[in-house]
């Protein structure tokens, strides 16, 4: 699970519960016209921009802003060193029994297992990481929507509260509910839009972000292990993809490494 996601809304929401707590009486806050006004309503106008299909990938995305599902660089990289040297030892049909960490790499595996040139390779797997960055960018793309469209919608709520008041000021007993909904309708819109839609759109974007960095990552290393390149080799094209900092603490291992071989043994 992704503890800073979890923590962060839970912590968010937690804050305003308490506030919400600590006031005369906590179920004023809660007002069904108002949470109809905006919920309902920012509901369907996502719908309206959006295809069927385009939701529910939205939907199943939802689960990965609370998941950590992708490894992290340095692991990948000692995963495809792994590969590269099981391909310059026995060839590139072994790559059929490597268990991969995900579909993309298993799919890239099984074509140079199956002899496929380097041309047909990069395209096959450019066009699969186009694919998956759409599908991806859905989930993302549903809930900036929802975070730019609640808060017009609850002052859609506000200006309904405030047109009830005013046909009613020679009706005290009405001017309170009416107030009630112009205000609460600002505030679910702005709660929707910064505790919910917002960090979710943020963090899938940043998922997005992490996998199309992780497929460039398996398409230049199988690439270099296609074309029969030395593992070192291999490694130090992926070494790219690590931060400046651990770029140089992994490189100074590998030179610590080659230092204290015995004569003759490299």
């Amino acid at each position: 699970m992704d503890l800073a996601t979890i923590i962060g809304m839970l912590g968010a929401i937690i804050l305003v519960a308490v506030a919400v707590g600590l006031g005369a009486s906590p179920m004023i806050f809660l007002n069904p016209i108002g949470l109809i006004i905006v919920v309902a309503g920012s509901l369907m106008i996502v719908l309206s921009q959006m295809s069927f299909a385009e939701v529910r990938l939205a939907m199943k995305a939802v689960t990965r802003a609370f998941k950590s599902t992708l490894p992290d660089i340095m692991s990948t990289i000692d995963e495809m060193l792994e590969v590269s040297k099981i391909a310059r030892k026995s060839g590139l049909l072994a790559l059929e029994d490597h268990e991969a960490s995900s579909t993309f790499l298993a799919r890239g595996l099984q074509m140079l297992a199956d002899g496929y040139s380097a041309e047909m390779l990069k395209e096959v797997l450019d066009k699969e990481r186009l694919m998956t960055l759409d599908r991806n960018r859905a989930g993302a793309r549903a809930f900036s929507l929802l975070a730019d469209v609640s808060p017009a919608m609850g002052m859609v709520g506000t200006l309904i509260g405030l047109v009830d008041m005013l046909a009613n000021m020679d009706d005290p007993s009405k001017i309170g509910p009416a107030m009630a909904v112009a205000l609460l309708t600002t505030l679910y819109g702005v709660l929707i839009a910064q505790i919910i839609a917002n960090p979710i759109a943020e963090k899938l974007e940043l998922r997005t972000l992490q996998q199309e960095r992780l497929q460039s990552l398996w398409t230049d290393a199988l690439l270099a292990i296609q074309q029969g390149r030395n593992p070192r080799v291999v490694e130090q094209v992926l070494l790219t993809y690590l931060p400046q900092d651990q770029r140089e603490k992994r490189q100074e291992q590998l030179d610590a490494q080659e230092a204290g071989q015995e004569p003759g043994t490299a």
